[in-house]
């Protein structure tokens, strides 16, 4: 059964759609067809897929494509790039929509479609947004798995800098070759698919680069600088992200770089610690932004627009996207529930200068949270 409400209408693939990932948790790379009508939860899928998804808990009921019509309109001759949408009015006649909720991402060729067949469809992203929020127990285990391949990622690219040497030139080398941003970012990704888990992007930037929020990072990295880290794999079994991050210093590190090192750590703790279901993310972010404007740095707060000192968000949700709700940060955003998942990671950057970020994970608990990220916060890799 589903909760009370409008019908329900998602159509997509499992890997693009993420409200439909949340609804059907099977990677499906084909358009499907997802209904919530008078009180039964139905997906629509080819037959061989079909197959797949009966395993499925959760009172799904599963229907195909072919005993839905889609048989008929291919024997109609109806032409391949006119098929989904043929189907997709057919089969919503067969399972009684005729008025559903649908997520921003729906297909606007389909959209026109339905309601030229006088189906009325009405975008309520919000709706399918926060159905996202609390965790699934298999969406659960998928962000541990991935937080796990992050834990080993950041250990293996630590490893590889602590038996760096500086050359001459400060240049770091490592097995007789150069570490650099790009040898790092390939290190993350082997050791991700070694766990189950995909990378498509990371951060390993250094130096001044570190300044610079999503900067991927390049070139050689120099002893005495800022090492940030940056991973978030997405475990493949579930398509659930985690998300870390870690800053390093090889060799003796600036002052600065100490110093905000230990401020970042302390700003973290103590947004950890107002971690719990109903706290407004926006309050832990003013707090934080508090703290920092103590310590003499620019916020959003104080300077708006500033790209130096505490000039980002405190974090944000992550799950199927890895970045998503709730937001920790200006934007009005609601409360924290049990179930959420925050990636939350105080930072502090100068431009031309450097940065500093640490990043821990947390499952949101009605009394406080669970920190799902388990590992050391040294500068010292």
């Amino acid at each position: 059964m589903v909760e009370a409400g409008p019908d329900v209408l998602i159509w997509g693939d499992t890997v693009r759609s993420h409200a439909l990932r949340h609804e059907v948790p099977l990677s499906v790379l084909d358009p499907i067809l997802y209904v919530e009508h008078a009180g039964e939860r139905t997906v629509v899928l080819p037959a061989g897929e079909a197959l797949r998804a009966r395993d499925l808990a959760g009172g799904l009921v599963v229907r195909t494509m072919e005993e839905l019509g889609l048989l008929e309109l291919i024997a109609q001759g109806v032409p391949r790039d006119e098929l989904p949408n043929r189907f997709a009015v057919v089969a919503c006649a067969a399972l009684g929509v005729r008025e559903a909720v649908v997520p921003a991402d729906f297909p606007l060729g389909l959209a026109d479609a339905l309601r030229a067949a006088g189906v009325a469809l009405q975008v309520d992203d919000r709706r399918f947004r926060d159905r996202r929020r609390v965790k699934t127990p298999a969406e659960l285990a998928g962000v541990r798995r991935a937080q796990a391949a992050a834990e080993a990622g950041i250990a293996a690219a630590a490893a590889l800098l602590r038996r760096a040497e500086p050359d001459s030139a400060g240049v770091l080398v490592a097995d007789g070759r150069p570490v650099t941003s790009e040898r790092l970012h390939v290190l993350l990704r082997a050791v991700a698919v070694e766990h189950g888990a995909a990378v498509e992007e990371v951060i390993c930037s250094h130096g001044a680069q570190t300044s610079i929020g999503h900067h991927e990072g390049e070139g050689p990295i120099l002893a005495g600088e800022p090492v940030i880290v940056d991973v978030w794999p997405r475990d493949v079994r579930s398509g659930c992200h985690a998300d870390m991050t870690r800053t390093f210093c090889v060799g003796d590190p600036p002052a600065w770089l100490v110093d905000w090192h230990a401020l970042c750590r302390e700003a973290l703790e103590a947004a950890r610690a107002g971690v719990r279901a109903g706290v407004a993310g926006t309050d832990l972010h003013a707090a934080t932004s508090s703290f920092f404007e103590g310590h003499g740095f620019a916020t959003q707060r104080s300077v708006p627009g500033t790209t130096d000192g505490y000039a980002w968000a405190l974090g944000h949700g992550v799950g199927l996207e890895a970045h998503e709700d709730p937001g920790m940060g200006r934007l009005p955003a609601p409360p924290l529930v049990a179930g959420d998942v925050v990636a939350v990671e105080p930072s502090l950057v100068r431009q031309g200068t450097g940065g500093c970020r640490l990043e821990d994970l947390l499952l949101v608990r009605e009394d406080g949270c669970e920190t799902l990220t388990d590992y050391p916060y040294d500068l010292a890799p």
